[in-house]
């Protein structure tokens, strides 16, 4: 048990408006155990009025359809003892833009804040982190996307048992008094995300960890709300244990908040583990139902789907917004040959194409892990991408839509060879079925729906693509039962088939 004496000492409200640049600020303890925010020569109080300025009428299950699809720039802010003893260069705007321009809304930003203590016996953060966490922040924010800010690993004090409750809870609140303060007047772009993957004895969970993880949350969602402000209305993020999508439907409960529909449910997915992130013996190098050497025999694409389902269920279903704050494949560069890589490489990006398409089909917001190393997909010192097919995958939603068509999964990853129309799935259909179809070179494209007079009813693709295999759906929500045929026109090439629509 750790004992620590926090008294709070309330100070007359300042309202100070915000800013896009940087701020000087400061932290001070007065009588040595109470965190006042100085920005210039203005004291920030503990608390002021609720403001909704700035912070927006969405609900958080609203909120998350503008955040599709999000990124990590892992390993940098939440590296210990500095931003790049992790092998990363600084984080700049150039790759922030970089990661705007390639297709993504929001950006998670993993933070270790108490290896930048300036006084760690009152767990004061130093006000030059302080302002580099809001550097960063800013150049999500310029670009127009969405931030998220935690307190990540951070050397692991997080402990979930009843013998250290008390300790981790008072230290949370006392660090999440002074990041909501310094934070406060930013609008509902910014999001507050408790923690990371806090867990004890990860193979065997007792409802003692439950219970004191719960706890955490309850007093992150307080300490936050109680600083007024924006922050009175700020969309947070709150966690499962581990993040763990089974042991949150188990054991967690939603904290109590002031504030309606701005809660965040926060899961993470690297199932199966042999194939997504283990580097170590026993890995494997396949995916899916199509997978034949190498692969784990669990979690293929009707496992992921089950899992996304629960969230939708237990969460979306009832008005909290899903966030998958973390998932990913490490790439596998050196496996003997260069077939063996590039069979691979197949398999990772389809793992990525599936997971991200089920994710997005489900309501989750999906947030990819990039660690700047084996995970990494963009350079982090040019901001160039290093997998452009990786991350087509995952901002392209119309690239793959994964239902099931039936198509073999090297297909749609190697250069077809020859056009083809494959037979929609599911058929018959209601509302929605998917259509695929193969080029073997680049040409302008046209995919029409007609009904049974030959009337044209619907336009699906009108474009010129590249060579392989596709996938579009067609949502006959506002169409009669019936037959209609689906033509397409590539080249030279023409092919009609039928489909039914049944209500």
């Amino acid at each position: 048990m750790k004992d620590f004496l926090f008294v709070l000492i309330f100070i007359p409200v300042v309202s100070i408006a915000q800013t896009a640049t940087i701020h000087e600020k400061a932290y001070q303890y007065q009588s040595g155990d109470i965190a006042r925010i100085v920005k210039g020569s203005e004291a920030q109080a503990d608390s002021i009025a609720p403001d909704t300025t700035g912070m927006g009428a969405l609900s958080s299950v609203e909120l998350a359809k503008e955040m599709v699809p999000g990124w990590n720039v892992g390993n940098s802010l939440d590296a210990i003892p500095t931003e790049t003893s992790w092998g990363n260069p600084l984080i700049t705007q150039g790759l922030i833009d970089s990661v705007k321009a390639a297709g993504f809304n929001a950006v998670r930003i993993p933070v270790a804040w108490s290896s930048h203590f300036s006084n760690a016996t009152t767990f004061t953060i130093d006000p030059t982190f302080m302002s580099r966490v809001e550097e960063v922040v800013n150049y999500v924010l310029n670009d127009n996307m969405y931030a998220i800010i935690n307190i990540h690993w951070d050397s692991g004090w997080m402990i979930p048992t009843d013998t250290e409750k008390v300790y981790v809870n008072n230290r949370l609140a006392i660090m999440w008094q002074q990041i909501a303060v310094y934070f406060r007047d930013y609008d509902y772009h910014l999001i507050f995300a408790g923690m990371n993957e806090v867990h004890f004895d990860y193979s065997n969970p007792k409802q003692e960890y439950y219970n004191v993880h719960n706890s955490f949350n309850q007093t992150f969602v307080t300490t936050v709300r109680s600083t007024g402000g924006c922050n009175t209305y700020r969309y947070l993020a709150v966690q499962g244990f581990n993040t763990n999508i089974d042991n949150t439907v188990s054991g967690f409960i939603i904290p109590t908040d002031v504030t309606q529909s701005r809660l965040i449910v926060e899961v993470h997915y690297y199932d199966p583990y042999n194939f997504t992130i283990n580097t170590g013996t026993g890995y494997t190098t396949q995916w899916g139902n199509n997978a034949t050497i190498k692969t784990d025999t669990w979690a293929n694409e009707s496992w992921a789907d089950g899992e996304f389902q629960k969230m939708k269920t237990n969460y979306i279903d009832k008005g909290y917004a899903v966030i998958l704050g973390e998932y990913g494949v490490v790439a596998r560069l050196n496996l003997g040959t260069t077939a063996l890589n590039a069979s691979f490489a197949k398999y990772r990006r389809y793992y990525m194409d599936y997971i991200t398409r089920s994710l997005e089909r489900h309501g989750l917001v999906p947030f990819y892990w990039d660690d700047g190393g084996s995970m990494g997909i963009f350079n982090r010192s040019t901001g160039a991408q290093v997998y452009p097919d990786i991350i087509k995958a995952l901002v392209d939603t119309n690239d793959i839509n994964n239902t099931g068509t039936g198509v073999g999964m090297l297909d749609l990853y190697s250069n077809p060879a020859k056009y083809s129309l494959i037979q929609n799935y599911p058929n018959p259909f209601n509302p929605s079925t998917t259509i695929s179809f193969s080029l073997p070179s680049k040409s302008i494209v046209s995919l029409k729906v007609f009904d049974l007079t030959g009337k044209e009813i619907a336009i699906i693709v009108s474009q010129e693509l590249s060579a392989g295999t596709y996938s579009r759906q067609w949502n006959a929500a506002n169409m009669s039962s019936g037959i209609y045929f689906y033509q397409l026109q590539a080249g030279t090439y023409t092919e009609t088939k039928k489909l039914v629509l049944l209500r």
